[in-house]
């Protein structure tokens, strides 16, 4: 049995969608001949905690917890010290608000132009340390850096060159594309220090994998490297006693975050439209998770808020019965130049509960392929309300009829399972360590 040093920040107790990819090689790579052992946080400054999670790495799998010292939890504390409305929710990605204040302006600043790659670099110093001591051990064969945060990816480069192991980076976000990049007021030298650290990891590494083909040529645009995508997936297991019925009504879920910019207003337009002439007398708009105040005063314009039923973030388990309780289920991707290559965690997770999904977003992007290729939904373009329009009616049609309309089926989705992902993870590993054997 190989061993691979997993770095990465969200690992349980954080909750949320980056922490399901690392679950997924935390539980299936050994499978595959690679006992993972992970590096990560003691006490992460984490958006979402899911304590529940931690039942899932298996007893095997070591786990090395460093301090780090995290700029976004000492900005939660100066938010309460100076009275914000909610200052238990760190920010997840940008942490821009409509109603700024100047210590959120100083933040976002100082964010941009000194934390880079981003407010988790504090951890570096200290994961470097810890993991060249782990593989300085000689037990190691491989090593995987897993993010967002970008930073570990920075740490996976300074390990590598010191040590020599072999290393893959997993980018499942993008780096200076990211949907937020342009909220922060970057200056130029921030700018060229940020893309040169980019460029450094992607040709540095022995191998990048990413999450969709459309950003695995953007990575590919900007270095030479192998690429290689390693989808999210889903986990048979969680689904395998789920036989949620359809709630009472017509309900309309989305779950996770709706930041501002991730704001379905053509959804809401139909829903409006829908609304004033009765031709949705039963029907319930669900969100779970973080709703921006900007997602929040769109609804209240549009009308909908009789509708609407917002709850906080829920545990895993109760987040996949939601979803599978639900006539149709609501994928969001907000506007931006790589919108294309945009494949949540959590689209898997809709397909695997089986129940339609209406997107909103780049209709010939990643997403909207897999969605069709299932033949599980359709997304449309952010301002095409027409047709949004049209599809919910017609599913709310269908369900009133007796008919609801059926989703993907799991039992041809097996591709996408977090076992098949992972054992891609498992060749690529296979892959850098023969390269690096043939070479030496």
């Amino acid at each position: 049995m190989r061993r691979v040093l997993l770095v990465a920040y969200y690992v349980p107790p954080a909750g949320g969608p980056a922490v399901q990819r690392i679950l997924q090689f935390v539980e299936f790579l050994q499978e595959d001949g690679w006992m993972p052992e992970v590096l990560t946080v003691r006490e992460g400054a984490y958006p979402d905690r899911d304590p529940s999670l931690l039942e899932a790495v298996p007893d095997a799998v070591r786990v090395h917890r460093t301090v780090a010292w995290d700029p976004l939890a000492l900005y939660q504390k100066l938010r309460r010290r100076f009275g914000n409305r909610s200052p238990d929710r760190l920010p997840a990605g940008s942490v821009r608000t409509d109603d700024e204040s100047w210590l959120e302006s100083i933040a976002r600043w100082i964010r941009a132009n000194v934390f880079i790659p981003d407010a988790r670099i504090g951890w570096l110093p200290f994961a470097v340390r810890e993991g060249k001591a782990l593989l300085d051990t000689g037990r190691f064969d491989a090593m995987i850096t897993s993010g967002a945060p970008h930073s570990v990816h920075v740490t996976g480069r300074v390990l590598h060159r010191a040590t020599g192991v072999p290393w893959v980076a997993d980018l499942h976000d993008p780096w200076t594309d990211i949907s937020y990049y342009d909220e922060f007021p970057h200056t130029d030298w921030a700018r060229r220090l940020d893309a040169s650290l980019e460029q450094s990891v992607l040709a540095d590494a022995g191998a990048v994998t990413t999450v969709s083909p459309s950003w695995a040529d953007l990575f590919a645009s900007k270095a030479d490297n192998d690429y290689t995508v390693v989808e999210n997936g889903f986990d048979d297991r969680d689904f395998a006693g789920l036989d949620e019925p359809l709630d009472d009504g017509f309900v309309l879920s989305h779950i996770g975050k709706l930041y501002a910019s991730r704001t379905p207003t053509a959804v809401w337009q139909a829903l409006a439209a829908l609304r004033a002439d009765d031709a949705i007398p039963d029907l319930t708009v669900r969100l779970v998770g973080t709703v921006d105040p900007a997602v929040r005063a769109s609804i209240r314009e549009h009308g909908l808020e009789p509708i609407v039923e917002i709850r906080d973030f829920v545990p895993h388990d109760e987040a996949l019965r939601l979803m599978a309780g639900s006539a149709l289920l609501l994928l969001v991707i907000e506007p931006f130049a790589q919108a294309k290559g945009m494949i949540t965690s959590k689209l898997y997770e809709y397909l695997a509960s089986e129940r339609p999904v209406l997107g909103v977003g780049p209709p010939g992007g990643d997403a909207g392929a897999l969605l069709h290729r299932h033949d599980a939904g359709e997304v449309v373009a952010w301002n095409d309300a027409r047709r949004a329009r049209e599809l919910i009616h017609a599913h709310y049609e269908a369900w009133a009829a007796g008919s609801p309309t059926a989703g993907a089926s799991r039992t041809d989705l097996q591709e996408h399972n977090r076992r098949n992902q992972s054992r891609r993870m498992a060749q690529i590993l296979d892959e850098v360590t023969t390269s690096r054997t043939q070479t030496a």
